[in-house]
């Protein structure tokens, strides 16, 4: 047997969602939070523009998308860097910048792969407690070590749902000693812009870094892109660890497109909140914990760990999926992706039953 070197040998495999339906049952994937429809019908017209010439590489400077996005969010396109979802971009910062000796910081229950990226560079992962399943401020920068080089904070979080303030990210930003690089994922942020708290102002300080993604709000998690605004110092580096064709054609074209159809992601961010909260009210009125999201998911909260994989296993006895949250720190949750209300209804009616018949909730 071949050895891998140590720090990869000791870390566990990143947690991947179980999609195996029992036999004569639909599948009902309430697990990776997949957009509710799928994208603007603009997509096919540019993915059938793109098979035309597969034999070409793609643009490694992805200039059309990022000038849309550019023009979209009003920020600098040479800041821009393109990647195979943000989740390629993390990895490419941790590798960038984290090393054996040094350390990464996020909060308790952040998005997994922030341990992921770490880990795969011998760095420390440390976490600092939450308050309400929400980003504590003031933990974060207790946990602050002269070892620790990037904080991570996704924003809306994932996989609580739970957002914190514009004031509270800048509160964050401004007590982090200088040579602490903050990279804040908005993954869900589009979920979230209605409120009218951008942070893409931060970036210009030189040491932080806003990522976003088409695979939710845009309906493309098949296509793999995502994007980020950099400091131009940061971005040099960083590149320097990327492939240089990462994001194939149909993506880069895919994503152009549907940033174009505005109108449409916004009238899916819209949907999605009816559904969202009319679920979340539902589970609530039957005795569930559930905290106010702000994404295209909510998370449930049982009474234990045991209630709620005694759940889960219900819920999958009937071929609906949700996904348990043991390895963000929060084993007593599930957490449910927002699909099209038919879905909704028989997740929410399978829990009703579920507590109706002795559950602890």
């Amino acid at each position: 047997m071949i050895p891998p070197v140590p720090h990869i040998g000791s870390m566990a495999g990143y947690a991947l969602a179980d999609l195996s339906a029992p036999a004569g049952k639909r599948l009902v994937s309430l697990s990776q939070n997949e957009s509710l429809r799928p994208p603007s019908p603009a997509v096919a017209e540019a993915l059938a523009r793109a098979a035309t010439s597969p034999q070409l590489y793609p643009d490694p400077d992805w200039t059309v998308l990022r000038e849309a996005i550019a023009d979209r969010h009003e920020v600098t396109a040479a800041n821009i860097l393109c990647g195979n979802g943000s989740l390629d971009l993390i990895g490419c910062l941790a590798r960038a910048y984290l090393d054996p000796g040094t350390a990464a910081l996020a909060p308790a229950h952040a998005y997994p792969f922030f341990r992921t990226a770490t880990q795969m560079t011998g760095a420390r992962f440390d976490t600092a407690s939450e308050t309400g399943a929400t980003v504590d401020v003031d933990a974060l920068l207790a946990q602050v070590t002269p070892e620790t080089r990037i904080v991570f904070v996704a924003n809306p979080g994932n996989p609580t749902g739970t957002r914190i303030s514009r004031a509270g990210l800048l509160r964050l930003r401004e007590g982090l000693p200088g040579d602490v690089m903050l990279v804040i994922d908005e993954a869900y942020g589009e979920f979230a812009d209605h409120l009218g708290e951008r942070m893409f102002d931060l970036v210009e300080r030189g040491d932080t870094v806003v990522l976003r993604t088409f695979s939710k709000a845009y309906g493309l998690a098949g296509m793999r892109v995502g994007w980020g605004l950099f400091p131009p110092a940061i971005a040099a580096e960083t590149r320097k660890v990327m492939n240089p064709n990462n994001v194939a054609l149909p993506g880069q074209m895919a994503a152009h497109a549907a940033l174009l159809d505005h109108d449409y992601m916004r009238e899916t961010c819209a949907q999605t909140a009816v559904l969202r909260d009319a679920f979340a009210t539902r589970l609530r009125a039957a005795g569930y914990e559930l905290h106010e999201s702000f994404t295209n998911f909510a998370l449930i909260r049982f009474a234990s760990p045991e209630a709620a994989e005694s759940a889960n296993r219900a819920l999958r006895t009937d071929g609906v999926f949700l996904r348990p949250q043991g390895g963000a720190g929060l084993p007593e949750c599930l957490r449910a992706t927002i699909s099209v209300a038919d879905d909704m209804d028989l997740a929410a009616s399978l829990l009703e039953d579920w507590a109706r018949n002795g559950g602890k909730r």
